[in-house]
């Protein structure tokens, strides 16, 4: 969806967010961004900032997190859902959107089984396994 320049996808962010935050008219693409991003408060400051935040590592030390990671797991989620590809994930979806009763905190939780599959698919050096990543989502749906 974004490419693998990371000072380019982090742009899509930057320019998504000043877009809306200006109210020019959006592609559907920046439309989902600017959603995501507008549900993120605690990234809008980052994504004013431009320059720095297009140049800055995020490194896993005390705990900081890759806002530009999240968010684009949370654009990948949906996406997903939209196309319900693996198939089977819509409906695993709705169903935890429904036990949850809260699309933000549901997409959180799914996005701990899809980071999951692409840490270990990359680590393998392979294509991520659909059917593991399915089968963590429905243990979370399941409650288990």
């Amino acid at each position: 969806m974004f490419g693998s320049d990371r000072i380019q996808m982090r742009r899509i962010f930057v320019d998504a967010w000043r877009k809306f935050c200006n109210h020019e008219p959006l592609e559907p693409l920046e439309r989902l961004v600017a959603e995501v991003v507008q549900q993120h408060p605690e990234y809008h400051s980052l994504l004013i900032a431009d320059a720095a935040a297009l140049q800055r590592d995020f490194g896993s030390e005390g705990g900081q997190s890759n806002p530009f990671l999240h968010m684009g797991l949370h654009i990948s989620l949906r996406e997903q859902v939209g196309t319900s590809r693996p198939q089977g994930i819509r409906d695993l979806y709705q169903r935890l959107v429904g036990r949850l009763g809260d699309v933000h905190a549901a997409e959180h939780q799914l996005m701990e089984c899809l980071g999951l599959s692409l840490w270990e698919a990359q680590r393998a050096g392979r294509m991520p396994d659909e059917q593991a990543y399915l089968a963590c989502v429905r243990r979370l749906v399941e409650g288990a």
